[in-house]
């Protein structure tokens, strides 16, 4: 085929396949609005814009540069032009495109952090948070794994769309954050029992999931990079096989052991299968994505007990979803991998450096986020006052409600202010 069309074509594919990962940031939004209290559901939305404006402009000016350039020694670049004639001249698809698709793979890294520090985090903080993690701290150890002169892809480490460089990194990084800034106020009692926080939308949240659940197929079937990929089909089938598995087993699992299927953790369940099929999504078999999703259905809500009992405060359980599964879908392409698995070849090599790789990046993105966390404590300007956490974060650090209050609001104006929400914080009518 003429290679103007297959350019033409690869383009189209690879912009919409984009356009689909940057909507998934519409999922999170609604997700964690959803999971989250009422008075909290306006700042998780906020730090999603965090990530689509500062975020996704510090990975262009830096991040890409750093994941993508040559290198010596495996380990790190900051070289945007290299990176740029380098993939230029290897790939059927105009650099562009591939700058737009990555950016929205790096913009997801940071919105996995978003809720699980939901709810007492300043905002502040998370700007620094976002910019960082896309300019450094996610494409450092993504450079090990996805450029060619990375350490880890060296050794042989394979990660199709990310369980590893994305989902595993994002969690574990999450987790840092959180356990430094500590749970939310009254979330765990002395005996370590835990009260659990009414969410504020479920039907909201199941949105967040369908349309997150709608944008993984550009997340894998993107990652192909070319329309004409014969591979393409067979990764959407798997990516759909494993998100049904999992929301299958977390629903039939808390069905009957605690007597009602439990739509939090469907949803995780769903989700969790999506981030264990991530990695081996073109290196599986579609029985084998299904297992892959049936076993991270049971991880999620494994994961999210765990992390109970250890206090750390997850608001939407995207630990258990990202860390803990981005952990087990790396391991899987060693179990499951058509040519190197260990169940369908016998062979160990594989299993190991998917093990290796996956241990390392994890570690990376928890020792890099503590150590930002623990700088921004040492300041104090990672966690907001008692009083803001009490009167929630909307309004604390924002000015605007979630949903529409007559009482408290009645006697403010509105829509004479030009404020399309129709609300305006007291500080802003004042005057």
């Amino acid at each position: 085929m003429n290679t103007e069309i297959v350019m033409a074509i690869n383009t189209t594919w690879v912009v919409v396949a984009a356009a689909m990962v940057l909507l998934m940031e519409g999922g999170f939004s609604l997700l964690e609005a959803g999971l989250v209290r009422t008075k909290n559901a306006v700042n998780v939305t906020m730090k999603i814009f965090v990530d689509l404006t500062l975020g996704a402009l510090a990975f262009f000016l830096v991040g890409f540069g750093v994941l993508f350039g040559p290198d010596s020694g495996g380990w790190v670049s900051f070289d945007f032009w290299g990176a740029s004639q380098h993939l230029s001249l290897s790939m059927d698809l105009p650099l562009p495109a591939y700058v737009l698709f990555q950016l929205g793979f790096a913009i997801a890294v940071i919105s996995i952090i978003s809720g699980v520090v939901a709810e007492r985090m300043t905002f502040k903080a998370y700007i620094i948070i976002a910019v960082l993690v896309a300019a450094l701290i996610y494409p450092i150890s993504g450079h090990w794994v996805w450029n060619a002169d990375g350490w880890l892809a060296q050794l042989g480490m394979k990660d199709f769309a990310g369980s590893a460089v994305i989902h595993a990194m994002g969690g574990w990084a999450a987790f840092a954050f959180s356990k430094v800034l500590g749970a939310r106020r009254g979330r765990f009692n002395s005996d370590g029992s835990v009260n659990v926080f009414a969410p504020s939308n479920i039907p909201l949240a199941s949105a967040g999931t369908f349309i997150l659940w709608f944008g993984w197929f550009g997340f894998n079937a993107g990652s192909t990079l070319s329309a004409m990929d014969s591979s393409l089909a067979t990764i959407a089938l798997n990516t759909a096989l494993a998100a049904s598995g999992g929301g299958a087993s977390a629903m039939l699992y808390t069905m009957f052991r605690y007597g009602k299927a439990d739509p939090s953790m469907t949803m995780n369940g769903a989700l969790a299968g999506l981030v264990a099929v991530t990695a081996g999504c073109a290196y599986v078999g579609s029985h084998s994505a299904i297992l892959i999703g049936l076993v991270a259905g049971i991880l999620v809500i494994a994961g999210t007990l765990a992390i109970d009992k250890l206090k750390v405060d997850d608001p939407v359980g995207a630990v258990a979803v990202h860390g803990v599964n981005g952990l087990f879908g790396t391991i899987a392409v060693g179990l499951f991998d058509v040519k190197e698995g260990l169940f369908t070849t016998g062979a160990t090599h594989l299993l190991m450096v998917q093990a290796f790789g996956v241990v390392i990046v994890s570690v990376w993105g928890f020792a890099a986020s503590y150590g930002l966390a623990k700088l921004l404590q040492a300041v104090g300007w990672l966690r907001v006052t008692a009083a803001e956490e009490e009167e929630g974060l909307d309004m604390a650090l924002h000015g605007i409600p979630a949903y529409n209050d007559l009482e408290r609001f009645s006697d403010q104006p509105t829509m004479e202010r030009g404020f399309s929400a129709g609300y305006v914080s007291a500080e802003l009518v004042s005057d």
